[in-house]
């Protein structure tokens, strides 16, 4: 069983489609969905979510359509947004006896051990919690009721790089369980490479590659070369292009460029910057 599938979704808003997006998460594996802002992520979260109704498409989460006794299913899922949301007066301790009365399975032990971890005052006012420590607080409480899917928008982004280091270190252990898995959306590419095993780039609401991070890496590099060098390349190699007055460089398939041309290693932001430019020129 997969962890999640969607198959052709689409929505439309004024101004806006996502449009007909297919991706699979399998089960034990992490995926990061990237997209520049307002691409769809947060919309394919949402859908996920049923928060808002499709247009069309299939969505299954854990193997049931979403539209099905998804209410049920929720105890299963793991939800952390952009923002925390809890009581401003709340403590760590009130919000645990808050989840407790909300999950079947909340496991409070496991949430205070998160919290310790985490190190995090259990008797301060959440409004007086820096975003780190709202958003470290908000990521215990998706991980202590037996959730088998964490769905994360943006949950790491404003972080300092020891906080967001300690959060993906915890995601990463989450899902050494092999019935746990990670859907997580991000402007922080490079997080996403040190975590994720697969990568969904969305782009202006159409999903350009949902591909294993490791054979990304593997098929694309970045070739520089001189104009007449890259005449001679074939045209369906090339997937982006970047020009100056002395060089070019290009974002290619490794296994169709010449062997005596050197190939660069590229990155995942490099794959989604040079993809995500309008058109290629030769």
């Amino acid at each position: 069983m997969n962890a999640l599938e969607i198959k052709n979704l689409s929505k439309a808003y004024k101004g806006f489609k996502l449009d007909n997006i297919s991706l699979t998460l399998p089960k034990g594996c992490i995926m990061g969905l990237i997209g520049e802002n307002g691409a769809g992520k947060t919309t394919t979260i949402k859908l996920i979510l049923d928060t808002i109704k499709r247009d069309n498409g299939i969505i299954k989460v854990l193997g049931e359509d979403n539209l099905i006794n998804f209410k049920e299913r929720k105890e299963d899922i793991g939800v952390v947004l952009d923002q925390a949301y809890f009581p401003e007066s709340f403590t760590v301790k009130q919000v645990n006896l808050v989840m407790k009365n909300t999950y079947k399975r909340w496991n409070q032990d496991l949430f205070f051990m998160y919290v310790q971890k985490l190190s995090l005052p259990q008797d301060k006012a959440f409004k007086d919690f820096s975003r780190g420590m709202k958003m470290k607080l908000a990521i215990s409480v998706a991980l202590s009721h037996e959730a088998k899917l964490l769905i994360l928008d943006e949950a790491t982004s404003g972080l300092d790089p020891i906080a967001r280091d300690e959060i993906l270190n915890i995601l990463y252990d989450f899902t050494r369980q092999d019935d746990h898995s990670i859907l997580i959306s991000s402007h922080i590419v490079s997080d996403l490479e040190k975590l994720c095993d697969y990568i969904a780039f969305i782009h202006k609401g159409k999903l350009l590659f949902c591909e294993e991070k490791d054979k990304l890496l593997e098929k694309y590099g970045l070739l520089k070369c001189n104009k007449a060098d890259f005449e001679v390349i074939d045209p369906k190699a090339v997937h982006g292009v970047r020009r100056n007055n002395y060089s070019i460089e290009a974002l290619v398939e490794t296994s169709m460029i010449p062997s005596s041309m050197y190939v660069d290693r590229a990155s995942i932001e490099d794959i989604i910057v040079f993809m995500a430019k309008e058109g290629i020129e030769r």
